[in-house]
């Protein structure tokens, strides 16, 4: 049996065990350390601008850029609906109603043509408006951020930009997370970086990342004693992981590079066949590709069927791979939520699939996939 390919595991650097020996000889092993300050000013210093403040997950900091947001019980969010549940779930969180809009062909990120004909017609209506939109950067594909950012002005919804794939993805040769007033990036163990997990929490405006810093330690009181007069979360990042960050953040150019040359190994090898498609790249941004994605087939039946013969035979040998994220509105959990749009993400779903990302593969690595997937298509036609 081969040595197993992963989909995206983590890739050291070099420098996280020296930022980890720091921790220990200066005994700083609980939550709280010199670590966590200096991750913040680096990631800062790497973004060019905004305040950061480093998370427990990317969860924690959507959800605090939720609550920030001024978002309550009974408002309604905007949100991707080809994304992860981490996009969706700390709107729930809030006490609010997500309402999802369906996924544009051209880019798989957020329909804004579809959006803004929604909240016309909400307008003409006389409804409420949505809240907020949580715009998410799909696989490290930007969005068109300076669109979304206009309709949001044009309804009144505040902006949440979830760069939690897309850290080292630029829109308009400016780093993603760094448009929106909010915005949240992720360190989980799969990410382009990664912490082990963790996340950052990113604002514009400093107060607002002071809030932050102080909802995510219990939003305790400055007091002698501990004294709480709201509710807060216990969303700190612990300095040994912070420690790890350092490192990683040191090579984070390397991997964006590292995984645009996998993607483009993978369309030299398999672009031209008449059975795959890659996931396009959007003519206003340079992704960081932290997965390569493609479609199988022409159509979702006959798309879902070669997808499905694809990942299974990549895992009888060894291969991980990943059918793109379900859309939110066929997920049960969000069985009843609004849904905008004709379904296209429905048939991404279909027939998408995460091929190997991982930075350490070699190209007899990338070999061995692809000759793994002409014989499983091979075997299906």
């Amino acid at each position: 049996m081969h040595d197993r390919i992963f989909l995206s595991s983590p890739h050291m650097g070099g420098s996280e065990l020296n930022y980890i020996g720091q921790a220990f000889a200066d005994n700083y092993i609980a939550p709280v350390g010199p670590h966590i300050p200096a991750f913040e000013r680096e990631f800062e210093a790497f973004l060019g601008q905004g305040h950061c403040v480093a998370v427990a997950s990317g969860t924690a900091a959507l959800h605090l850029a939720l609550r920030l947001a001024g978002v309550g019980p009974g408002d309604e969010v905007v949100c991707s609906d080809l994304t992860f549940i981490a996009s969706a779930s700390p709107v729930v969180y809030q006490g609010a109603r997500p309402v999802f809009v369906d996924a544009d062909p051209r880019t798989w990120n957020l329909d804004l043509e579809a959006l803004e004909a929604h909240l016309s017609a909400r307008r003409r209506a006389g409804g409420p408006m949505p809240r907020a939109l949580m715009l998410v950067h799909l696989y490290g594909q930007p969005c068109d951020v300076g669109a979304a950012a206009a309709i949001c002005a044009e309804y009144g919804l505040a902006l949440v930009e979830d760069a939690a794939e897309s850290l080292g993805s630029l829109h308009a040769g400016r780093q993603t997370g760094t448009f929106a007033p909010l915005a949240a990036f992720s360190f989980n163990g799969n990410k382009i970086i990664t912490c082990g997990g963790g996340g950052m929490f990113v604002a514009q405006d400093k107060a607002q990342a002071d809030k932050a810093r102080f909802l995510a330690t219990q939003a305790r009181d400055p007091a002698p004693h501990y004294q709480h007069s709201e509710l807060g979360y216990n969303y700190r990042m612990s300095n040994l992981l912070a420690a790890v960050g350092r490192g990683q953040l040191e090579v984070l150019a390397e991997r964006v590079e590292q995984k645009r040359a996998l993607f483009a190994g993978y369309r030299e090898r398999l672009g031209a066949e008449p059975w795959i498609e890659f996931m396009p790249e959007a003519p206003s941004g340079r992704a960081n590709r932290w997965l390569t994605c493609a479609l199988f087939g022409d159509d979702a039946h006959s798309g879902y069927r070669l997808r499905e013969a694809v990942r299974l035979a990549l895992e009888e040998e060894n291969i991980e791979s990943r059918p793109v994220w379900k859309p939110m509105h066929m997920q049960p959990v969000f069985a009843d939520a609004p849904f905008v749009g004709p379904g296209a993400d429905e048939e991404l779903f279909a027939r998408g699939l995460c091929l190997p990302s991982d930075t350490k593969m070699t190209e007899a690595d990338l070999d061995r996939v692809c000759g793994a997937i002409r014989r499983a298509v091979k075997g299906q036609s």
